[in-house]
């Protein structure tokens, strides 16, 4: 008898993993679309590693959704050219398309695609007075805060600051605010100065000289973007002060990872970039297979059901932890 009710519960528990694996399978198939159904990305400054994970993640997600996906427009910094892309994009009459929304011009083409039937998501930089669905990417007071809150904990919560940022550029104008508001809960924390990278290496690593003789007793280098870390590191190196200066970067390019693992740069914030893209797969993919019900007929009825921002993480890559973000840069460039 207990042999047979042994027996038994075999069989159930075999049967309930076979509905179990069933009910996964069926969810799979369900989340599948058509080989010919494209999504297409559009961006610019392509040539930047920091777009590597971008590129890698979006069609690791088409991949999985069983849907064409294509990553086009200018390898520079090249409004015009990306906006030509975008053009060529809405030609092909693509299931959906994220755009890296870098400037405001961007705008008559996210209508001019809306207009068409394409929904549009931005990504990294958003254009809000648009007709886009969503924003995925980084709350960018809250990565320079981040930042900020990090190097303070580094400092002790005391000591002179100076800022490398691109100012009058809004995102770096916003980042360099979240410093500033993270500093200003420690008294201890004086911003001496912003310094003008102009987003060009070579200038920034004058910048950051300047400061650094204008200023003898600097504790630490708060950078908006990786172009100021790599700046701030050569400075302190050549002055003979890696590791005595404190350098928090941006962004986790290949060269910011390595000065982190060599003691130079103390640690930089690394944005969620990668999910960036697999979240505006999921809000394209889902606003053509399974359009949340806020209306009867959400096209007609002229309303937008898809969430307006997705906020990503940001996470601190340190000594601790730079391997991981190093062996993940190799992935995505192998």
């Amino acid at each position: 008898m207990n042999r047979r009710i042994s027996r038994l519960i075999v069989l159930l528990v075999v049967f309930g993993l076979f509905m179990t694996l069933g009910g996964v399978m069926k969810a799979e198939a369900q989340l599948k679309g058509a080989p010919n159904e494209e999504y297409i990305a559009v961006a610019c400054m392509g040539n930047l590693e920091y777009f590597s994970a971008h590129k890698f993640a979006w069609k690791w997600m088409g991949d999985k959704l069983g849907v064409k996906t294509s990553y086009i427009g200018p390898a520079e910094y090249d409004v015009p050219g990306q906006i030509a892309a975008f053009d060529q994009a809405i030609a092909r009459r693509p299931a959906g398309i994220a755009v890296f929304g870098v400037e405001e011009s961007l705008g008559p083409q996210i209508d001019k695609a809306v207009a068409a039937g394409i929904p549009v998501v931005t990504f990294s930089g958003d254009v809000p007075n648009s007709k886009r669905a969503t924003f995925v990417g980084t709350n960018q007071h809250d990565l320079g805060y981040f930042g900020g809150i990090k190097l303070a904990e580094v400092l002790g919560g005391k000591g002179d600051v100076a800022i490398l940022s691109i100012p009058g550029v809004g995102m770096f104008d916003v980042r360099e605010q979240g410093f500033k508001d993270a500093f200003a809960k420690y008294p201890g924390i004086r911003v001496v100065q912003t310094g003008d990278t102009k987003a060009d290496t070579v200038t920034a690593i004058n910048a950051a000289k300047a400061i650094m003789q204008r200023f003898p007793n600097l504790t630490a280098f708060a950078c908006t973007d990786s172009t100021g870390g790599i700046a701030a590191a050569t400075a302190v190196s050549e002055a003979g002060k890696a590791g005595r200066i404190k350098i928090v970067s941006m962004d986790r390019n290949s060269d910011v990872l390595q000065k982190i693992s060599a003691g130079v740069v103390t640690g930089t914030i690394a944005q969620d970039d990668a999910a960036e893209m697999v979240w505006c797969l999921m809000v394209l993919f889902s606003k053509k297979h399974f359009d949340p019900p806020l209306s009867s007929d959400n096209a007609k009825a002229k309303v937008e059901a898809a969430p307006f921002n997705i906020f990503t993480s940001v996470s601190w890559v340190d000594k601790s932890n730079v391997q991981y973000f190093l062996e993940a840069n190799k992935m995505y460039n192998p």
